[in-house]
């Protein structure tokens, strides 16, 4: 089944008109603009005849336009230029409670320069009030700025209302049309603002190209400093491809726009009233009748909308909530419009286009309507069980985007600070540590240990994942330097969403890994869920005097790691479909691949402290390492192995949640060099599943443990760091 894409609001494919007018200045007309001879001059009429297009859009003088690299350098342009240029006027800025981040962020950095910023408040349609913005005026005010059509809910604001009101006041009025331009008419004559932004790609135009509509007799201060290009308002060479189009693109918006406003809003309601026909509990934020014609926000009543995008194999759609273990991360828009949680944590944005199909709409309203009901706990609906057919990916099942979901630590700190330490004098490892398992003394020969360990699926593949599971979960055991005895079960699995066979081939996995490991699953627990969980309780066994926890590291020790870290990261390009095969699969076969062989060569060292690297990441555990040990850490980045290609994933901002919060709980206690890469931080906290062990041994036996690691399998065994001094526990990057 095609693709169907609903995600028009957040960019527009390329009309082919606006390709057609682009090409000649991608293979034929490449002169300099500034230049004086014949290539110069034609580049140049071509951005007049684009700043005419524009103009002719918006009803302004061609010269009141300003070509930018979007609608966030626009929106940035107009307020920080009104505010730098108008200091010794004022420093009070208005704006709304529901601004794009184009906005609100500019406005944060203004306030951190000593401006004050007024965020206006708005109904539960997202529309903003009048009387609150007469109010908010202060003799200091030097800038309103409102957007004309809310990205999220498509609320449209009172533009022109607004506008007399800022007039009367002698006010500059600011307003971001970069949703509303093509869809609904955007007129700076009726309207009457004084500075408008634009963005190409919501208009069929392509990224990375905007305008700035400034009325005559405004004056900004620039943000961007260089030569004279665009009237000295803007420097640096025009980007005469991408104008053309924007230029195309705005008169195509001009002269279809009768054509395409009936036509999105036809399709628009044919969704809206499908979904809330045939689905009993649904809320639709913000209000129809004062909407974008394109814009569907609507509520899926205790739904996660990370799940439901994740169960919608064939429709592009954006989730107004992010839900996490932890918390439910709700859109700042649906929460100033006081949605209740239950709705807005299933909210779902829709946009229709110019080029959608009434078949197309149809389809996704029967694939959207399906999987709202096989997550849906309701039972009252009597519709029985649908079950997922063809090839089933289990990333797709699962709300995060690769990771596997683990509490923050900061979090995880907060639920157990009161907890008072256990005094049974046979507990030799319990909560005073920051170890991953518990060992139990049952006399002077025999201890037993016990961990657990589950996640959601961070692979396609069932049975992979049950082998990742399993390995992970045996990793804690290896690490206290123990050997495993049993294991049982632990699963979460939506049986109205996927069929038992997908459950029985996760078992399997597992299954194989224990044999691999020399135990066996002896049962377990299951429950339903919304979504697919796995991992295991496993039970082993150590003698009392030799067991390994991370509070034993010892000045002069050396840091050993026996695999590679990455695995987050690469999960979630896995995820997000952007492995390729071979990396996929040395992905699996990496975070599949038991610690055992280094637990066993380990024992024949003198080591002083263990652990696996895996949900806190490598600082993560090297820092629980340095704080129970009491000890500060050099940590060698170069020689920490990371699996080939990871960084171009970082720098893609390809990153898992859980890595950007190990990062930041890390953070006061890790010394970085000045100059370090951003990047490189981010993968050294990055979130494994299944890492390698973390070792802590005399600098006298770290070779020769690599060297013999190395020989039995353990390739990416190195030395990364050493322990330096006694203290209260720090790390230092070099």
């Amino acid at each position: 089944m095609e693709k169907i894409y609903l995600d028009y609001n957040a960019t527009t494919p390329l009309h082919k008109e606006v390709i057609e007018a682009m090409q000649p200045f991608i293979s034929e007309y490449f002169g300099n603009p500034s230049s004086l001879h014949w290539y110069g001059m034609q580049t140049k009429m071509a951005i007049a005849k684009a700043r005419e297009q524009v103009a002719a859009l918006l009803e302004c003088q061609p010269d009141e336009i300003i070509f930018t690299s979007g609608g966030t350098e626009s929106n940035n342009f107009a307020i920080q230029g009104i505010a730098f240029a108008n200091q010794s006027k004022g420093n009070h800025i208005i704006t709304s409670a529901i601004e794009h981040p184009a906005v609100t962020e500019v406005c944060k950095y203004l306030e951190k320069k000593g401006f004050r910023i007024t965020y206006v408040p708005v109904d539960e349609n997202g529309l903003i009030s009048l009387k609150e913005v007469v109010s908010a005026i202060t003799p200091e005010t030097i800038l309103i700025t409102v957007m004309h059509a809310n990205n999220e809910v498509g609320t449209i604001q009172p533009i022109e209302e607004i506008s007399k009101i800022a007039k009367k006041n002698k006010i500059p009025f600011h307003t971001d049309a970069a949703q509303s331009l093509g869809k609904i008419p955007v007129s700076v004559k009726k309207t009457g603002v004084d500075l408008l932004s634009v963005a190409g790609h919501k208009l069929y135009a392509p990224k990375g190209i905007g305008a700035l509509y400034i009325k005559h007799g405004i004056k900004l201060e620039k943000i961007i400093h260089g030569a004279d290009h665009e009237r000295n308002m803007r420097p640096g060479t025009e980007n005469v491809i991408e104008i053309a189009g924007l230029g195309k693109a705005c008169e195509i918006a001009g002269r279809d726009l009768e054509k395409n406003h009936p036509h999105m809003k036809k399709m628009r309601d044919i969704l809206a009233n499908r979904l809330t026909n045939e689905l009993k509990q649904t809320r639709i934020n913000g209000d129809l009748k004062n909407c974008l014609p394109n814009t569907l926000s609507i509520g899926f009543h205790n739904t996660e909308a990370n799940t439901l995008i994740s169960g919608l194999d064939h429709v592009a759609a954006s989730a107004g909530a992010a839900c996490h273990t932890d918390n439910i991360d709700i859109s700042y828009v649906l929460t100033a419009m006081k949605v209740p949680v239950e709705f807005a944590m299933g909210t779902i944005r829709f946009s229709t286009g110019r080029f959608t199909t009434e078949e197309e709409i149809n389809r996704a309203a029967d694939e959207i309507i399906q999987t709202v009901k096989n997550l849906s706990r309701d039972q009252e609906t009597g519709d029985r069980p649908h079950v997922e057919s063809g090839e089933i990916k289990l990333t797709h099942f699962t709300q995060g985007l690769g990771c596997a979901c683990k509490l923050r630590p900061q979090a995880l700190e907060e639920a157990l600070k009161d907890f008072k330490l256990p005094t049974d004098p046979n507990i030799l490892v319990g909560l005073d540590t920051s170890d991953d398992a518990a060992v139990y003394k049952l006399n002077k020969e025999t201890a037993l240990v016990k961990t657990v360990d589950f996640f959601t699926p961070v692979v396609d593949d069932p049975f992979q994942f049950g082998e990742i599971a399993a390995a992970n979960a045996l990793s804690d055991i290896y690490a206290m330097g123990a050997e495993p005895l049993f294991a049982l079960n632990i699963a979460g699995f939506p049986s109205n969403r996927l069929p038992l066979s997908v459950l029985r081939k996760i078992f399997e996995g597992a299954n194989k890994k224990a044999a691999e490991a020399g135990i066996s699953i002896i049962g377990g627990h299951t429950i339903d869920d919304t979504e697919p969980k796995f991992g295991m309780v496993v039970t082993g066994k150590v003698h009392p005097d030799r067991i390994l926890t991370n509070s034993a590291a010892k000045p002069g020790d050396h840091i050993i790691i026996t695999k590679s870290i990455g695995t987050g990261i690469l999960a979630t390009a896995l995820k997000r479909g952007l492995l390729e095969d071979d990396s996929r699969e040395k992905l699996i076969s990496l975070m599949a691949y038991l610690n055992k062989t280094a637990a066993e060569v380990m024992k024949n060292y003198n080591v002083n402290a263990c652990t696996d690297v895996s949900g806190f990441g490598l600082l993560g555990h090297l820092f629980e390492m340095a704080r129970a040990s009491k000890v500060e850490i050099n940590l060698f980045s170069e020689k920490v192995p990371v699996i080939h290609g990871v960084k171009k994933f970082v720098t893609a901002n390809i990153i898992p949640g859980g890595t950007v919060n190990n990062l930041d709980y890390v953070s006061e206690f890790v010394e970085w060099p000045e100059d370090f890469p951003e990047t490189d931080k981010i993968i050294l906290a990055d979130a494994q599943t299944s890492g390698g062990l973390l070792i802590s041994v005399p600098r006298e036996h770290a070779e020769k443990l690599v060297n013999e690691l190395t020989a039995k399998g353990v390739h990416d065994a190195s030395v990364i760091g050493e322990v330096i001094n006694k203290n209260k526990g720090r790390i230092f990057v070099y």
